[in-house]
């Protein structure tokens, strides 16, 4: 079973630039695409980015476009998302995730989860 472990969520101001890390566990990381996905209060999941197998191609949600960028280190099992110029309204949970397929914008094609690290940005 594998197993998704976020880290780097914690308060940040309005225009700050936190780096969340997710580290994965097992021997097949790089076979499988990875995503980044939040759930605001009192709003459902939304994808934020995805990324596949290699990092060489990278999918980004309309409202984090320019702003966040989602990466890879295949050597270290871990995926990233560098967020930058955050706004208060991206306060949420933030999840990774590994995807079997390579619709990583859908939540479906995804098979595991990590337990989220919240980000709340204050104004």
């Amino acid at each position: 079973q594998v197993h998704l472990v976020e880290s780097g969520g914690g308060l940040v101001q309005a225009g700050g630039s936190p780096r969340l890390s997710c580290a994965v566990s097992g021997r097949t990381f790089s076979s499988y695409a990875m995503g980044w996905f939040r759930r605001a209060p009192g709003l459902e999941r939304e994808f934020v980015a995805g990324i596949n197998w290699n990092g060489g191609s990278t999918y980004y949600a309309d409202f984090v476009k320019g702003r966040f960028t989602i990466s890879r280190d295949n050597a270290k099992n871990t995926v990233f998302l560098q967020m930058n110029s955050l706004r208060p309204e991206d306060t949420a949970v933030y999840y990774c995730a590994r995807s079997w397929s390579p619709r990583v914008s859908d939540s479906s094609a995804y098979d595991s989860w990590g337990q989220g690290t919240q980000v709340t940005v204050s104004s």
